[in-house]
């Protein structure tokens, strides 16, 4: 065999150290869940809080609140913390999911369980109830912390928000309860903002609502 052919069959044969070729990512791109799942707490809990605060004193009219929980604050909300899940966001997954199931299981309570408890100690149960979420959301509240400024300030509003409607309903306290009806609008407009944020940030494609990173 000659020279020239000994180089032409060492050029066929690949090098054992060579690189492989890169591979290509067949994962599919996906738009940011966080708006949605903010904007889907922020109505729905702006809407309960109206009532909370007694800016509506219509009892009657609380059932408006059960399609925003069954739809928007509670599947909505629960599908953008699924979303998180693949965009490996394990905060916004267990935020999310777990306040959008917060809105299932509350229309679940007040139109399946609240009717069939005795009135005179029903405010118990719901204290209890958002007792149970209070203690969640205030971890919830130190892991925000490691997020950004405009998450945090929701995450600290709600916290003291669910403390106040836990601890006015146990004791059946109305003034206690329209604080947290307060603080559950001033809630509303910290998730609203945040979820702003996020949509116009993209859109624009610069920061136009600032968010002040903490991490």
């Amino acid at each position: 065999m000659t020279t020239t052919q000994n180089r032409a069959a060492r050029a066929t044969v690949p090098a054992a150290d060579a690189a492989p070729p890169a591979a290509v990512s067949s994962a599919p791109l996906i738009a940011d869940p966080g708006p949605l799942g903010l904007a889907a707490f922020a109505m729905t809990t702006f809407t309960l809080s109206v009532f909370n605060a007694h800016i509506v004193h219509v009892a009657a009219l609380e059932s408006v609140v059960l399609p925003l929980a069954l739809f928007y604050g509670g599947t909505a909300q629960f599908l953008a913390g699924i979303w998180e899940f693949r965009k490996n966001n394990t905060f916004g997954a267990l935020a999310f999911c777990s306040y959008g199931s917060f809105w299932l299981s509350f229309a679940a309570y007040v139109k399946f369980v609240a009717p069939t408890l005795p009135a005179a100690s029903a405010h118990e149960a719901t204290g209890l109830f958002l007792l149970a979420w209070a203690i969640f959301t205030a971890y919830m509240l130190i892991a925000s912390l490691k997020t950004t400024g405009a998450v945090a300030a929701v995450f600290l509003f709600l916290t003291l928000t669910l403390i106040f409607l836990a601890v006015g309903n146990l004791g059946n306290h109305t003034g206690i309860i329209k604080v947290g009806g307060w603080l559950g609008l001033i809630t509303a407009v910290a998730a609203w903002y945040a979820s702003a944020a996020g949509v116009i940030n993209t859109t624009w494609k610069r920061p136009v609502l600032p968010i002040y990173p903490l991490a």
